[in-house]
């Protein structure tokens, strides 16, 4: 406590002999003294003097980096297969085991998700037509050109599209989303 008390003297007294502008007694002389007597006690620091330490830079939080689902330009006709899980029962995927989705607010063989919905949930596209893997019913297997002149693959007139939050084949974090958004069933239904 005395040190703190002591280091505390020291340093107004440097301020006032600074204030004052006496060119007698020398600044960095009395400057020198408290930086020994901190030398001596790194801790003993008085809670009154504030560092002089640089203010941390804490970069901004961000959110985890959007994933997509692996959805590109098709080089060939699209593959529907089948994918299960102990929740939701069997329902249609791609050929890498990616989930497809139906959306509620689509009308037969038409879609309605474009612009920032389509960066969401990207159509499942094909360029030539589309192949049913097993378990997949091949008659109800569809297209239809989006606005873009892309094409989607449909099925049971439903669009089929992914959901960019399923980043592993067999995910379904799209499921129930908003209330409009649904694995597609073997059966052509929602779940």
């Amino acid at each position: 406590m005395k040190r703190k008390i002591l280091f505390s003297a020291l340093i107004g007294m440097a301020l006032l002999l600074a204030a004052c502008g006496s060119a007698a007694t020398p600044i960095a002389t009395a400057a020198q003294t408290p930086a020994t007597v901190a030398t001596a006690a790194p801790l003993a620091l008085p809670t009154t003097v504030p560092p002089t330490v640089a203010p941390a830079t804490v970069a901004p939080a961000t959110a985890a980096p959007a994933t997509t689902a692996p959805v590109s330009t098709p080089t060939g006709p699209a593959n529907l297969a089948v994918g299960q899980n102990a929740t939701l029962g069997s329902f249609l995927t791609d050929s890498n085991g990616m989930t497809l989705y139906l959306y509620t607010q689509d009308t037969a063989n038409t879609s309605n998700c474009s612009g920032s919905c389509a960066a969401s949930w990207p159509p499942f596209l094909t360029n030539g037509a589309p192949v049913a893997g097993t378990g997949v019913t091949a008659s109800m297997l569809g297209t239809i050109t989006r606005a873009d002149g892309t094409t989607q693959v449909t099925y049971n007139g439903f669009p089929l599209y992914y959901s960019n939050q399923d980043t592993t084949a067999g995910s379904t974090n799209g499921e129930g989303v908003g209330s409009n958004w649904y694995v597609m069933t073997p059966a052509g239904t929602q779940k």
